[in-house]
């Protein structure tokens, strides 16, 4: 049976997973296909400003997830795993989904408060694991 935690984690983890899509929507709406001189010269291609925004947004979510994910393996693995780890791990992939979409509008303060948010959730959970 899957915990609420690793339920959190594996959403979190299609979510990272998905995010570079509209990226590189943004890519052939601005430039077209990739062509074979663009495999040899990795410059990047320009894009409109919410391209930039959502690669920003997927990078800064592969780095969010790590941490994450390691703090929920290790709840899970050694017990210590309960209420308290599920309701962080909820609050982290909810405030992941709301800094994509405060990333994508250009939301200022928004996304500041959400990233923060996660953050508070990753050191919550770790609390727990160590306590």
């Amino acid at each position: 049976m899957m915990t609420k935690d690793m339920m959190y984690l594996a959403w979190t983890a299609l979510l990272t997973a998905a995010l570079w899509i509209p990226y590189i929507v943004s890519q052939v709406m601005a430039n077209g296909l990739l062509m074979p001189a663009n495999y040899r010269d990795p410059t990047p291609r320009p894009v409109p400003l919410w391209g930039q925004r959502a690669n920003r947004a997927h990078l800064n979510a592969v780095e969010a997830l790590a941490p994450f994910a390691a703090l929920v393996i290790i709840a899970h693995l050694t017990g210590t795993a309960n209420e308290a780890t599920a309701m962080w791990a909820g609050v982290f992939f909810w405030s992941r989904v709301a800094h994509v979409i405060a990333f994508y509008l250009a939301i200022p303060y928004v996304r500041t408060i959400v990233f923060t948010a996660g953050f508070v959730a990753v050191v919550a959970i770790f609390l727990q694991v160590t306590a």
